[in-house]
């Protein structure tokens, strides 16, 4: 991707991107999301192998991973609805504030610091963990609410969503919870945010980088078109294996499982913060 990289270390960005691939294809289809929390942190350290600076490979990893959400989410979605588990109702409640959200999260992409993406990955992704491996009864209410409450929900998960390069299963996956929807039709729902996410944030993250120096050869603003040819086709492949592992495996096992997977994910961007 860049001058002066060996070979070698070519061959090995290529493997690591296919096998993160893999696992991310998994995880969509078992957790509901586009899989975003394994792809920025897989793309932001390549990147760093590959000498991008900091301040590019950081909006460059999530630019990339919501253009590689786009067809994986697309095949989780498909597969989930399928099942009859996909709520429509709430995708179209949450459909157009959640574009909006992902606009304005795109925009403030162009001029944030790459701390700002970190923190907020952190923040969203080490909450929702606490949350699940704490078996916490949370409850905001019975059932999810009606009219501008809804839309300010859709709103929020649409720019946090665009600053950590996730499809939104994590934070729509939590708002059902959290007001009592069952986390089988939470997760199955979610994949269809990732759809909704996915296409505006990745044309946002393409559109904000257009002007910006320092990127690698091979992408387009902040969209690495190596990574989206190498990655998207291993996780749409995979994708489905994650849907039937999702809907056999138990409702607190599958909590365990995502909140150690998000706990994962907070604690690496951390040591990133901290300089590790």
């Amino acid at each position: 991707m860049l001058e002066g990289i060996s070979i070698g270390d070519l061959a090995f960005f290529a493997f690591a991107l296919i096998a993160a691939g893999a696992v991310t294809g998994i995880l969509a289809g078992v957790f509901g999301v586009g899989g975003g929390a394994v792809i920025v942190p897989v793309l932001h350290d390549l990147f760093l192998f590959l000498g991008v600076p900091d301040a590019v490979s950081t909006p460059l990893a999530v630019g990339t991973s919501l253009a590689i959400i786009i067809p994986t989410s697309i095949r989780s979605y498909v597969a989930h609805k399928a099942r009859g588990a996909v709520d429509m109702t709430i995708l179209r409640a949450w459909a157009v504030p959640t574009v909006i959200g992902v606009v304005a999260g795109a925009y403030l992409a162009s001029f944030a610091s790459p701390v700002v993406f970190k923190l907020v990955f952190v923040f969203v992704a080490g909450m929702s963990a606490a949350r699940l491996l704490g078996n916490f009864s949370w409850r905001l209410g019975d059932d999810l609410p009606k009219g501008p409450l809804m839309k300010v929900y859709g709103l929020v998960i649409g720019v946090l969503s665009a600053l950590m390069g996730i499809g939104g299963g994590q934070l729509s996956s939590m708002f059902m919870t959290l007001y009592n929807r069952p986390i089988h039709q939470a997760v199955s729902t979610s994949a269809g945010m990732g759809v909704i996410i996915s296409i505006p944030g990745a044309i946002g993250y393409l559109l904000a980088g257009m002007d910006k120096t320092g990127l690698p050869p091979g992408s387009i603003g902040y969209v690495s078109l190596v990574g989206l040819v190498l990655f998207a086709p291993v996780s749409v492949w995979t994708a489905p294996l994650g849907v039937k592992l999702a809907h056999a495996m138990p409702k607190r096992t599958l909590e365990r499982a995502f909140g150690i997977f998000l706990l994962l994910v907070s604690a690496r961007f951390v040591l990133s913060i901290a300089g590790y």
